[in-house]
């Protein structure tokens, strides 16, 4: 291996966060900082997202130290040389991990989400696969130890569901890389399935979609202002499958965002205040989302990778029942196992994704 060409770089990047890791370990020892619930879940996350860096970081500087350290004795012993060879290689490592860990990263990656999919073309069908996709991700959720919630849905006459919002979120502070915006943002767009509809009476493969939207949480009221004159709330009674009643007051709430045209309606809560709550959660959302996405087209963003740039509206991922195949057309991962990721496998899809906006961001920053 190569010893990376931009060391003298990596250190000059690595140094200020350092700084601010052996800072922020100085305020987690304040007691004053553990009496703010909120700054001390902000210096939390920080200090676990700096942490890796921080590691890989001192795992460069002692093998560089090492490796000065056999070159100089390597004249008078070979043992030295041949050690100073594996420290180098050794090196070569730690220092390309290094290099990974520095790629810019999104800001919003340690975020909870709020995930919505909605039936498309198709009918019935598109609504039992949309079910489905709920169901997918539920048990993702589970097994990646996240709670969840849904917070609005509109079952449909056979089971499945119009349209479902479901919130997403990590218990405790989880691992860099590893909360739910950083691993089901790249959900976002049409998902296509191929089967049998329970529907067709000819046995005919049928193709249909649905379609899905991922959204980081705001996790602060204060980040997305909402004059409330600038709100239209109405109020009515919630229904399920077939308009039928769920009960007897009127706890759904409808909350129009009028400078947007935003709509966003709640009604699986049991109170019209808990409804209302989860409608401005969604609200904020899409209007951070909405500014972040009208910043990036005016701006072409070209540090978006070539995953997360694909329009919503594209088909991203083929579920093939008859073949119990997955595809996901972004990265070219294919695998013959639809039956375990339809019960919340997911790990290897969403791993080439990732994979690919590494490989994407790494090119970027001149790593490879």
């Amino acid at each position: 291996m190569t010893q990376h060409p931009a060391g003298h770089a990596t250190a000059e990047a690595v140094q200020p966060m350092l700084d601010e890791y052996a800072d922020i370990e100085r305020r987690l020892s304040e007691p004053a900082v553990h009496a703010d619930p909120s700054a001390l879940r902000t210096l939390n996350k920080r200090y676990a997202a700096l942490g890796p860096v921080v590691a890989a970081a001192r795992a460069v500087r002692s093998l560089e130290g090492d490796l000065a350290v056999a070159r100089e004795l390597a004249p008078q012993d070979e043992a030295f040389a041949r050690e100073a060879g594996e420290l180098a290689d050794s090196l070569d490592v730690a220092q390309e991990k290094l290099h990974r860990l520095l790629v810019p990263r999104d800001p919003d990656d340690d975020r909870d989400v709020i995930l919505e999919i909605k039936a498309g073309e198709g009918g019935e069908e598109s609504a039992l696969f949309a079910g489905d996709l709920l169901r997918m991700y539920l048990r993702f959720a589970e097994r990646r130890g996240w709670s969840t919630s849904v917070m609005d849905a509109t079952p449909s006459d056979l089971g499945g569901y119009k349209d479902v919002r479901l919130a997403v979120r990590a218990k405790g502070i989880p691992e860099p890389g590893s909360a739910p915006w950083a691993l089901l943002k790249y959900e976002g767009g049409v998902h296509r399935v191929q089967r049998v509809p329970v529907t067709e009476s000819q046995g005919r493969i049928h193709t249909s979609a649905a379609g899905v939207l991922v959204m980081p949480e705001v996790e602060d009221a204060a980040e997305v202002e909402l004059d409330p004159a600038a709100l239209r709330i109405d109020v009515f009674r919630s229904s399920g499958p077939g308009g039928q009643s769920v009960n007897t007051t009127d706890s759904a709430v409808r909350i129009t965002h009028l400078p947007s045209g935003i709509v966003v309606s709640c009604q699986n809560e049991k109170s019209q205040l808990q409804n209302k709550e989860a409608a401005l959660r969604v609200l904020r959302a899409r209007l951070r989302q909405q500014v972040i996405d009208e910043a990036a087209s005016a701006a072409n963003d070209a540090r978006r990778s070539q995953v997360r740039t694909v329009d919503r509206s594209e088909r991203i991922r083929t579920y093939n029942y008859p073949e119990n195949r997955i595809s996901d057309h972004r990265t070219g991962f294919k695998a013959y196992n639809l039956d375990l990721v339809l019960e919340g496998d997911l790990d290897a899809v969403v791993s080439s994704a990732v994979e690919a906006d590494d490989a994407a961001q790494l090119a970027r920053v001149g790593g490879r």
